[in-house]
């Protein structure tokens, strides 16, 4: 998608305004967008990472590539995140919270909530790109290396 064009120009006594109200829109948003989906690339390869150290699953193929249990998903019409396990991916949701025959893991709660400053840091630098604009658009349109899920690359 391309960056919209100003829409409003206003004309008062030979000065003329551009109002970019639609351009900086979009860039908000695709900045926002970039951001969340390099903070679901980052928990998930942690997440990912942490649940090779179990025992068993160092060379299990559930937990490693792009076919992995913990994938992240980031909504374009919400503009959210969402990273979490797949479906019926090696009793991810019941190590996950735990039941009566798993014991309570936590593996992407605890991934997130060790790494918060970095999760604040990766946003940030995107977030901060506003100042500059042809910054903030290099950053918004790497969507070429978009992955839907945490890839081991």
């Amino acid at each position: 998608m391309s960056v919209p064009k100003s829409v409003v120009k206003l004309s008062r006594r030979g000065v003329e305004y551009t109002s970019s109200v639609d351009r900086a829109s979009y860039t908000i948003r695709e900045l926002t967008r970039a951001a969340l989906r390099d903070v679901g690339r980052f928990v998930s390869r942690t997440c990912n990472t942490r649940a090779q150290k179990l025992p068993g699953l160092k060379r299990s193929r559930r937990v490693r590539g792009k076919t992995s249990a913990f994938q992240y998903w980031v909504r374009k019409r919400e503009t959210d995140l969402q990273v979490g396990i797949k479906h019926n991916t090696w009793y991810g949701a019941d190590q996950e919270l735990g039941t009566k025959n798993q014991p309570k893991r936590g593996i992407l709660r605890n991934s997130t909530y060790d790494n918060v400053a970095q999760i604040v840091e990766i946003e940030s630098q995107y977030l901060s790109a506003l100042e500059d604009e042809a910054k903030a658009l290099r950053l918004a349109e790497s969507e070429d290396d978009y992955q839907g899920g945490g890839d081991d690359d």
